[in-house]
């Protein structure tokens, strides 16, 4: 994982990190009043200018390098903590919309509810941030909580899979209601209780992650190699993407079913705001904006604008979707002014099917965050091996497992480090912790102005399909980016095709294990088997499972071609 994550981010960065040269402190005063103070020498220019395509040449940032501890001009603070606030925004508050929405596998809430979750993640994420960045000393002993570098932290798409299998077995079994409609279809009933299922059985399983981060590293990349993370996250992008399609259509409740009439006839329902049916031609071009924006963005942006494409598309789609009028502004106005946590509470609990699936996500933070933790510090200039590594690299995971116990006693979903930010720090050279407090507080402040939580729900289901869509498919890309650096001997084919073929399997036909197991009025045998069908229904854990045992079983082979081989186009046909 070291070196994989070396190679990528050495080619991210292009310019090697200048030597350091220091300069004498500023004063309190002279931070202030001098122009060093406030602008210093940054090149603003590469970062702002656009790129016309053909004509301009490769943008160089030639700044200088600001590591973790230096001393940054103001502005330059200031720019780079919004700079990460744009880039991490979206992702942050998309788990949480979705998973708190209308459906058979979601939680479909009352408006009021929703808008409190998405600011107890935001505050989550901003607090957790901190912890990362400040690096926390644990008494008497040679362990910390934190990084200590420019890290931030966000509620991850990871989650989403796992809490739909949850939520979808409770629907089946009764511990969720729903009402059965005269057309045949269900009308499923608010389930609060699900998400403190969700809570409590995450907070279990990132205890045992608690345990598993004072392992050094290298245990867990021999247990866990980047074969089993590239297919655990092919897979759970594959499985978004399906959520994705389904929003950018018009969304996941009761109306996707394309009902002749009723009140889901249209999405959401009868009663939004100028609705069209599910897979109208309004609805697939109102998401489309957003996702060739996007695209638009990466071709003439410039670096500022490409690193926060995902929120500008999000504004167009939602400039358009007001001229539409579509936008139902009951969420903005339902929502307090100001909040902070836990005024909502849920009922915590722990659900026996539901440790199995959360315990292998947070198996997977784990080996992600190895990844993200290898990869900030190659861009913040840090050597990726010795003590000093080491370090920061058990105070990360430590600080990721604690944040999954603290996160669920404060209402959000599981909240981890994100890798956004890292390619942020290497276009733009600055890698300061004091951009990452800047980063972290306009998160919690975004989260305690609950009005601009509810401004989030209030944009339409197709507007958020198109952005998460792209979200969902860059974790797939994150996947086969991974694979691509197995040597694809015969072995590695078997474990790949034997995971994938079982994991998109059941993703794409949902109901292929529904009728194996029997039914029984035998709570404890019920119980069981509702773990078994979690299991096998959702496609990443099998991924996980299958994975891991074929790698720890099947012997080792000999690369087909040698790392200095010449391969030809024929070499490459019969591999």
């Amino acid at each position: 994982m070291e070196d994989h994550n070396k190679t990528i981010c050495a080619a991210e960065k292009k310019l090697e990190t200048p030597m350091y040269r220091p300069l004498p402190p500023l004063t309190l005063a002279e931070k202030f009043t001098t122009t060093r103070g406030w602008i210093g020498e940054y090149d603003y220019k590469s970062l702002c200018m656009p790129r016309i395509p053909f004509l301009n040449r490769s943008q160089v940032n030639r700044s200088p390098f600001y590591g973790p501890d230096d001393e940054i001009p103001i502005s330059v603070a200031l720019l780079m903590g919004i700079q990460h606030f744009l880039a991490v925004i979206g992702g942050i508050i998309s788990p949480t919309i979705m998973i708190s929405g209308a459906g058979d596998t979601f939680l479909n809430l009352d408006q009021e509810t929703r808008s409190y979750m998405i600011s107890a993640s935001l505050i989550m994420s901003g607090l957790m941030s901190i912890v990362q960045i400040v690096r926390i000393p644990i008494p008497k002993t040679k362990y910390f909580i934190g990084a200590g570098l420019l890290q931030i932290t966000g509620v991850a798409f990871s989650n989403i899979p796992a809490a739909q299998a949850m939520i979808g077995t409770m629907y089946k079994s009764g511990t969720c209601s729903r009402d059965l409609q005269a057309d045949g279809s269900y009308l499923y009933n608010p389930c609060p209780d699900a998400f403190g299922a969700i809570l409590g059985t995450q907070m279990l399983c990132a205890s045992i992650a608690i345990l598993i981060s004072f392992l050094p590293a290298r245990i867990m990349r021999r247990i866990f190699p980047k074969m089993v993370t590239g297919i655990v996250l092919t897979v759970i992008g594959a499985s978004l993407i399906i959520s994705g399609m389904k929003n950018w259509a018009g969304g996941t409740g009761p109306c996707s079913a394309r009902p002749d009439t009723g009140l889901f006839s249209k999405c959401p329902t009868i009663n939004a705001p100028n609705a069209f049916e599910w897979g109208s031609p309004v609805y697939i071009g109102l998401g489309a904006s957003v996702f060739l924006t996007i695209i638009v963005i990466e071709m003439v942006g410039s670096i500022f604008l490409k690193n926060i494409s995902v929120v500008i598309g999000l504004a167009v789609g939602c400039i358009l979707g007001g001229v539409t009028g579509m936008f139902d502004s009951s969420s903005i106005q339902s929502a307090p002014t100001i909040t902070f946590l836990w005024t909502k509470s849920f009922k915590l609990s722990v659900y026996g099917p539901g440790i199995i699936p959360l315990l292998f996500v947070y198996i997977d933070f784990l080996i992600e965050c190895i990844g993200d933790l290898t990869a900030n510090c190659d861009v913040s200039g840090i050597p990726v091996e010795g003590p000093d590594f080491d370090s920061r690299m058990q105070g990360g995971l430590l600080a990721d497992g604690l944040s999954g116990v603290l996160s669920g006693a404060a209402t959000s979903m599981g909240v981890v480090t994100f890798s956004q930010n890292n390619g942020v720090i290497a276009v733009t050279r600055c890698a300061s912790r004091i951009a990452g407090y800047v980063c972290a507080g306009l998160l919690i402040i975004c989260g305690i102005f609950a009005k601009i939580s509810g401004a989030f729900l209030a944009i339409p289901s197709p507007i958020m399909g198109g952005m998460t869509t792209f979200l969902f498919a860059s974790v797939a890309t994150s996947g086969i980016r991974i694979l691509g650096y197995l040597d694809w001997t015969r072995r590695d084919r078997i474990i790949v095709a034997a995971s994938l073929a079982m994991a998109l399997g059941v993703e794409l036909v949902p109901g292929w294990f529904s009728h194996v197991l029997p039914s029984t009025y035998n709570v404890a045998l019920a119980g069981l088997y509702e773990a078994i069908e979690t299991i096998a229904s959702t496609g990443y854990i099998l991924a996980g499972i299958i994975s891991i045992f074929l790698n720890l079983t099947l012997p080792e082979d000999e690369p087909i071609y040698k790392p200095d081989a010449k391969r030809t186009f024929f070499d490459t046909e019969s591999a």
